[in-house]
């Protein structure tokens, strides 16, 4: 693009007519075509869509995991796909939480280990990383469990430990796909309340990508995505 974008100091994420077209030999798949999104700080949006609408293409582009075919992705009024691989990805960590359907958790370590992963990375002194992380547990509610692992807790423990996670960095944002879509009514409503209540307590911002409209509702807005576009 050769505009460039405005965006005000309250906007955390921004997305700005993004496009992502893949290609394999001669076939050519286009899964969005042209989508404008803003996030702002501490506010909780859903991206509501069927399977095959694009969603999870629109939040990999968000987080810096994929590269649009067009368009502009800001994080926090920068570029983000001007900057090389190791600036984006020293963004994402600083910046990002992700959470997705499965948990992804390190079956080999335990919830506390799994939880002090991101804080690793920044190389900070292992006594700081464990209290944070068991803070950040505490905060979930698992404070009793940091030395299981995730063969030892139940589908919606494993699931609130990777929300500790997400959340351990103090992200802006957390980016989270199908969160609750690997569990159980009473566990998904549990799950999707406490993501609600820590976006308001420490107003960091979510982006819940799903199909649950019900839920969908019970966030700040909503944008719904239907071949490739916002409707």
């Amino acid at each position: 693009m050769s505009d460039q974008i405005q965006i005000s100091n309250s906007t955390v994420l921004t997305g700005k007519m993004l496009t992502k077209t893949y290609q394999e030999g001669k076939l050519k798949t286009s899964v969005l075509h042209g989508v404008d999104i803003e996030i702002h700080p501490g506010e909780k949006v859903a991206i509501l869509g069927s399977s095959g609408s694009g969603k999870s293409t629109l939040l990999h582009l968000l987080g810096g995991l994929d590269k649009p075919s067009s368009g502009e992705v800001q994080l926090l009024g920068k570029p983000f796909y001007n900057l090389s691989a190791n600036q984006r990805a020293a963004m994402r960590n600083q910046h990002l939480g992700f959470i997705y359907q499965f948990h992804h958790l390190l079956p080999e370590f335990t919830a506390l280990e799994n939880v002090s992963m991101p804080l690793f990375m920044q190389k900070l002194p292992l006594k700081l990383v464990k209290e944070k992380a068991a803070d950040m547990l505490d905060q979930v509610g698992l404070s009793h469990r940091i030395k299981h692992k995730p063969s030892e807790l139940s589908g919606g423990e494993r699931q609130r430990v990777a929300i500790a996670r997400a959340l351990v960095n103090n992200p802006k944002c957390v980016l989270a796909d199908e969160p609750t879509g690997n569990l159980d009514e009473e566990n998904a409503d549990k799950v999707y309340g406490l993501m609600c209540d820590l976006s308001t307590k420490i107003q960091t911002s979510f982006v819940v990508v799903t199909h649950n409209k019900k839920m969908a509702q019970q966030l700040d807005r909503v944008y719904t995505l239907h071949n490739g576009l916002i409707a």
